[in-house]
């Protein structure tokens, strides 16, 4: 399992983003929510979901998840 985190700041196009622990493109602490630890960037953009409404997974880290 790894550990995951949603950006608090949103993309231009209003997509808060999912990473992975180690994404080269993960925010600073201050700008950012730790989901839990997740089996896959699914469940992890599901608990997202808690937080903000428009939520895509990163295009790098959490690939399977991210829609263009």
């Amino acid at each position: 399992m790894a550990k995951y985190y949603v950006n608090k700041n949103a993309q231009n196009n209003g997509d808060h983003e999912v990473h992975k622990q180690g994404c080269i493109w993960l925010p600073k602490v201050e700008n950012r929510i730790y989901l839990g630890e997740h089996t896959s960037c699914k469940s992890a953009v599901r608990k997202a979901k808690d937080y903000y409404d428009q939520v895509n997974g990163c295009y790098h880290c959490s690939n399977e998840c991210h829609t263009s």
